[in-house]
């Protein structure tokens, strides 16, 4: 499988204090050299982390493939065509919520989505759309003309969690048949939402069919930790006048 780094919350930090620091396109450049596989983000509707000059730059700088996800809202839409992402993946989108809650319902707005997505694909835009496991949703991806389906896997990762192992195994199945469909539909399969350095081992099990998981806070939250002592040991070879080299 491939891996996407989503840096989200990379500027979650930053905005926490309105600062310029720590930067998600310096993230994005380490994520690029330590070979990852692709660079997603969420521009949400209140910026609440992620703007949209981040965007722009991590677009123009990175080499990597770019996955922008977005509400499917004319905001973005317009946003999306001008800074020309490689990918944009469509997500639901509440303004009180802390992170994305569940999937699209594309069997619920086909019409609007069809529409929606046309102008990505005729500027060769990849469109993919994050859903739950769940049958019609995939066959509705397919009719709206989506290339790609990203699924929800934070049911399972949930679960996992919680030690209820059974169940995730349960939720492991979905995943596969709604995989397994979403193929023979003639589009591509990605996965992502919750997943840790833990509970990835399931997915894993799924790697005939998900060609890629993108995977962000968990990544973000070890970079924290694991990254500290260089940190603090920088800061204190400056204030002694050690050479950092």
């Amino acid at each position: 499988m491939r891996l996407g780094v989503n840096i989200d919350h990379v500027a979650t930090v930053r905005q926490a204090r309105r600062t310029f620091e720590p930067s998600p396109v310096f993230a994005a450049l380490i994520v690029q050299q330590a070979g990852a596989d692709q660079i997603t983000l969420h521009l949400r509707e209140d910026r609440r982390h992620i703007q949209d000059r981040d965007l722009e730059l991590i677009k123009e700088l990175v080499i990597l493939p770019v996955n922008l996800e977005m509400a499917p809202v004319e905001e973005m839409r317009s946003i999306a065509l001008r800074v020309k992402p490689d990918r944009v993946t469509l997500v639901p989108e509440k303004r009180e919520e802390i992170t994305t809650e569940g999937g699209l319902d594309v069997a619920g707005m086909k019409g609007y989505l069809r529409e929606y997505i046309e102008p990505f694909k005729s500027v060769g835009i990849e469109v993919s759309l994050f859903i739950d496991p769940e049958e019609s949703q995939v066959r509705a991806s397919a009719e709206v003309g989506a290339d790609a389906i990203e699924l929800h896997t934070g049911t399972y990762a949930n679960l996992w969690n919680e030690h209820r192992f059974e169940e995730a195994e349960v939720e492991i199945e979905r995943l596969k048949r709604a995989g397994e469909l979403a193929k023979e539909l003639g589009m591509k399969v990605y996965a992502g939402h919750g997943l840790t350095y833990q509970n990835v081992k399931g997915v894993l099990e799924l790697s005939g069919i998900i060609e890629e998981l993108n995977i962000g806070h968990s990544i973000i939250a070890n970079s924290v930790i694991f990254g500290l002592e260089r940190a603090v040991k920088e800061m204190l070879n400056l204030m002694r006048g050690e050479d950092n080299g």
